[in-house]
């Protein structure tokens, strides 16, 4: 079946693309602050893999052909929290850092084995109640200290627990 929405692609044609071309997603990494702006939780989606297996992982998703990154940040972040999870994203996001995924895992230590994709990552305040999507099993809210402990690193996989402690040094809270 093909999506008719201007920008998506058929399966087929994705497949083809990711071939070919290096994809662009966003990854944002909810939190929650105090009054202060310091960052007290962390919340992390619990998902089922394409091999079976279960994963911990930061919101990711593609940016569609036209969209701005904003709302490409917006979209994904409402669909895997819901629509009432308030996130908190500036006019113009600037991300933290650019994490290239490539198919093999020793290029850069982030891997994702459907493609070479360039991702934007970005920490997100998010103020309001946060539901996962049917995509996702569980979000879990942790302490930066839980977030970052080995135990949640053996969780994640594609180098996605590389992603979280750059994201948690970022905003000053890597214990």
């Amino acid at each position: 079946m093909t999506d008719a929405r201007p920008g998506w692609l058929s399966r087929d044609d994705l497949e083809q693309a990711r071939d070919r071309l290096p994809l662009v997603y966003v990854d944002a990494l909810p939190v929650r602050v105090d009054e202060r702006g310091v960052v007290t939780s962390v919340g992390l989606l619990l998902r089922a893999m394409p091999n079976g297996s279960i994963s911990r992982a930061p919101v990711s998703g593609r940016v569609l052909y036209g969209e701005r990154i904003r709302d490409a940040l917006m979209r994904h972040l409402e669909k895997d929290l819901g629509s009432m999870a308030l996130p908190r994203i500036p006019t113009a996001p600037q991300p933290f850092t650019i994490v290239e995924y490539f198919p093999d895992p020793e290029v850069s230590g982030f891997h994702d084995p459907r493609q070479h994709a360039v991702s934007l990552a970005f920490v997100v305040p998010v103020s309001g109640d946060c539901v996962p999507s049917t995509d996702a099993l569980d979000l879990q809210w942790m302490t930066p200290d839980e977030a970052a402990s080995d135990a949640v690193a053996l969780e994640m996989t594609g180098g996605q627990d590389r992603l979280l402690r750059l994201a948690l040094a970022s905003v000053g809270v890597l214990p």
